[in-house]
C-alpha cells in the first residue's frame, strides 16, 4: 500500500480528513486507496485526504513549480485530494489542519512572527495561529488565502434535482472554482419611465435549511471542470461597523455535501462584498462559525482546526 500504517484524523469546523506526514516521500497514494480511507463506511471516512510531504515528491509538479515553491518559502506542500480520489486546487479547512499537523509533528511554529507558507496547487498560502478565539474555536488560524476573481453578478442559473425553485449564482475562482447563491434575496424588479418591466431577478429558491445538498446541484451554463456550490443567507449587516452576518452550506465537487469549506466561504465573503459592500463577514455553517475577510487583492479566512485521532491502520 501507498500509505502509512498509521494516519491522522482532523478537521477544521467539520470538514474533515484523514492526514499523515510524508517526509521521505514515499507514500503517494492512489484514487481507490483515497476512495477506502475517506470512505465512512469501510474505511475511517473524511470529505478528503493530506499528505503533507516536500514538494519535490509531488508527481504532478514539474521542475519549474518546485522551484518557485521554495523560493517563496515554501518548504512543505499540502498533497490534497478530494473523498473521491480526484486532486483538487486547493482546500481553505484543510490548509488550517495541515498548520496543525506541521506543529504537531515540530516542523512549525506558526505564529504571527514566524508564519507558516505552506505550498498548494493554487499557490503559496501564508498561516499564522491565533490560539483561543472566542466564538471561534480553541486552536484558532487564518489565513492568507491570496487573490481572488469573480464573474458576472448572477450569471448561472442554480438548481437542485427534485426540488423546486431555482437562484442564479456567481462564479469565483479562489484556487478552486465556486459558484454562488445568495437565496431568500427579495425578487427585483426594474421599471423604465413607462412603468414597464425591464428585468427581473428570479430567486424561488428554498430556505438554507431546507436544501437538499446530498443531490449534487445543477449548474447552468456547464462548467467543464465542475464546481463547489455554495448558498448563502445575509443574516443581517452593520454598515456602520463594515460587518455582516450570513448563514451557509455548500456541496464540494468530488466530496457532496460537507460541514464547512474554506475557499467556498471565501468565495461566498466576495459575492456578498459585492452585493452589499460590506467586507467583514461572520458566517456560520454546520460545522461551526468563521470569519472571512475581502480585500480587493485577497481574503483572509479565519477559523479552528482540529486534530483528534491517530489512526492505526491494520492490512
Amino acid at each position: 500500500m501507498t500509505y502509512p500504517s498509521t494516519v491522522i484524523k482532523g478537521h477544521g469546523t467539520g470538514n474533515d480528513f484523514v492526514l499523515y506526514l510524508d517526509e521521505a516521500g514515499k507514500y503517494e497514494p492512489d484514487e481507490e486507496e483515497i476512495r477506502f480511507l475517506c470512505n465512512r463506511h469501510f474505511g475511517i471516512g473524511a470529505d478528503g485526504l493530506i499528505r503533507l510531504t516536500k514538494p519535490e515528491f509531488v508527481s504532478d509538479l514539474d521542475d519549474e513549480a518546485v522551484t518557485d515553491l521554495y523560493n517563496a518559502g515554501a518548504l512543505w506542500f499540502m498533497d490534497y485530494r478530494n473523498a473521491d480520489g480526484s486532486l483538487a486546487e486547493m482546500c481553505g479547512n484543510g490548509t488550517r489542519v495541515t498548520a496543525a499537523l506541521a506543529i504537531r509533528y515540530g516542523l512549525a511554529t506558526v505564529t504571527k512572527d514566524e508564519p507558516f507558507m505552506l505550498g498548494t496547487r493554487a499557490g503559496v498560502k501564508v498561516l499564522t495561529r491565533l490560539g483561543q478565539v472566542e466564538g471561534l474555536g480553541k486552536d484558532v488560524f487564518t489565513i492568507d488565502m491570496g487573490p481572488w476573481k469573480m464573474g458576472e453578478q448572477g450569471e448561472f442559473l442554480v438548481s437542485i434535482p427534485g426540488a423546486e425553485g431555482s437562484c442564479r449564482g456567481t462564479f469565483v475562482d479562489m484556487g478552486n472554482p465556486h459558484v454562488v447563491s445568495v437565496v431568500k434575496e427579495p425578487v427585483e424588479f426594474a421599471f423604465d419611465g413607462y412603468g414597464m418591466s425591464m428585468s427581473i431577478e428570479i430567486n424561488d429558491m428554498p430556505d438554507i435549511e431546507e436544501l437538499d445538498l446530498t443531490r449534487t446541484p445543477v449548474v447552468e451554463p456547464v462548467l467543464s471542470a465542475g464546481q463547489n456550490a455554495e448558498f448563502v443567507r445575509i443574516d443581517s449587516i452593520d454598515t456602520h461597523a463594515d460587518a455582516g452576518y450570513a448563514t451557509m452550506r455548500v456541496n464540494e465537487r468530488g466530496a457532496g455535501e460537507t460541514l464547512s469549506c474554506g475557499t467556498g466561504l471565501c468565495a461566498a465573503g466576495v459575492v456578498l462584498r459585492a452585493r452589499t459592500g460590506i467586507n467583514n463577514w461572520t458566517i456560520t455553517v454546520p460545522g461551526g462559525t468563521l470569519t472571512v475577510s475581502v480585500l480587493p487583492d485577497r481574503v483572509y479566512l479565519t477559523g479552528d482546526a482540529r486534530l483528534v485521532a491517530q489512526v492505526k491502520l491494520w492490512s
